[in-house]
């Protein structure tokens, strides 16, 4: 912010890294392994670059996206425009009831369609929250899909203030799963069976319901039970009960909730192995990170759901899995051990409802979760 020369009262400024990703060729490049992008360390321009690279790429025939918020002045939208206008098929599902965005949207729907962009607006009753991006690319005899999932909106001023997972893909089953879900919010295929991601109002809420219940079976058979979630609120009932009957069945249940959470934590007989941390820092927390132990096989999610009823049933969001174990190990270390690690800006839930802060025990250091990531991945 600029508004007052204070600088004493503004933090250090810092230069989001870009990815490692070819620029000149990044299809290439993601034909060789996915790639993983952590905003607002890593940049969010790399997205941008990503399609600007597709909209003028010849041998691009298609490109599908979902548009909930996207700022003023949107690369985004000018990228899109620019891919039309080169005679691709271009689809974008855009939400007008973005809150505090319903105006912008439809403006932005009326830009879009001006230019030759098929416009759609989603299913109706459910808002569509999910954050894709679905590149077709004809490469020799065949054709190439090409996928880009996040946490957060395709949004470049956000994306430097929020913190976002995003992954860049070529995995067959993760963009055949993409595709379907495109193809059902065109109306096409209102039923989806999906090979890797989980869906809301589908089979997202279903989905983790059956993980919570798995790790409670592992725990009673002696085989160990863990769970660690990272998200922005939590208030589904069902879930909420599942995660009690796993910490009563002896799962270690610890929960990184940033703003609400009904779930209470540390409860006699009921939640005792239950830990809820809320961590307050430079930037807003938002990536909704899920992790299973799984029996000694771990699973890691990555979503643009929280834990909350109207994310589960009442919008059409998406839960995709991290399948490199390199990017799996990182997005552990970074978005989970590393912010139950925090000892300056975490605050624990207690069993009655109050926070109590988390400060350093004698003789350990202060440990920041965004600081490391600022001095990892920016610095």
């Amino acid at each position: 912010m600029t508004l007052v020369n204070r600088p004493e009262l503004k933090f250090p400024a810092f230069k989001p890294r870009a990815a490692s990703i070819d620029e000149e060729a990044p299809f290439q490049s993601l034909a060789q392994g996915d790639v993983l992008l952590h905003h607002p360390y890593q940049s969010f321009q790399t997205v941008l670059d990503l399609l600007q690279h597709a909209a003028n790429d010849p041998d691009v025939l298609a490109i599908k996206q979902t548009l909930y918020r996207t700022g003023k002045d949107s690369k985004i939208i000018d990228h899109l425009i620019t891919a039309a206008r080169n005679g691709k098929d271009v689809t974008v599902v855009v939400e007008l009831r973005a809150r505090f965005d319903e105006e912008a949207n439809i403006r932005l729907a009326d830009q879009l369609q001006e230019a030759g962009v098929q416009v759609m607006y989603g299913v109706v009753g459910y808002k569509t929250h999910a954050k894709m991006m679905l590149i077709v690319r004809r490469e020799g005899k065949k054709l190439q899909r090409y996928v880009h999932l996040g946490t957060g909106n395709y949004h470049a001023g956000t994306a430097r203030v929020y913190t976002d997972i995003g992954l860049m893909t070529a995995d067959p089953d993760i963009a055949a799963d993409v595709h379907d879900v495109f193809q059902q919010l065109s109306g096409l295929a209102p039923t989806i069976k999906l090979r890797r991601l989980l869906q809301s109002p589908f089979t997202l809420h279903k989905g983790l319901l059956k993980k919570i219940e798995r790790e409670a079976k592992n725990a009673r058979s002696g085989k160990g039970g863990h769970i660690i979630a990272k998200m922005n609120a939590l208030n589904e009932p069902t879930v909420i009960r599942a995660l009690y009957e796993a910490s009563r069945a002896g799962v270690k249940v610890e929960l990184i909730v940033r703003g609400a959470c009904c779930l209470r934590p540390g409860v006699p007989g009921v939640s005792e192995n239950i830990t809820v941390r809320s961590v307050i820092g430079r930037f807003l927390e938002h990536s909704r990170v899920y992790w299973f132990r799984n029996g000694g096989a771990p699973e890691i999610y990555c979503s643009s759901a929280d834990w909350m009823e109207r994310n589960l049933m009442r919008r059409v969001e998406t839960c995709f899995p991290i399948l490199d174990p390199r990017l799996a190990e990182r997005v552990y270390d970074e978005e989970l051990a590393n912010y139950l690690a925090d000892n300056l800006n975490a605050w624990l839930l207690q069993h009655d409802g109050s926070y109590a802060r988390v400060s350093p025990h004698e003789g350990e250091m202060p440990y920041s979760a965004q600081g490391a990531l600022l001095a990892k991945l920016c610095g």
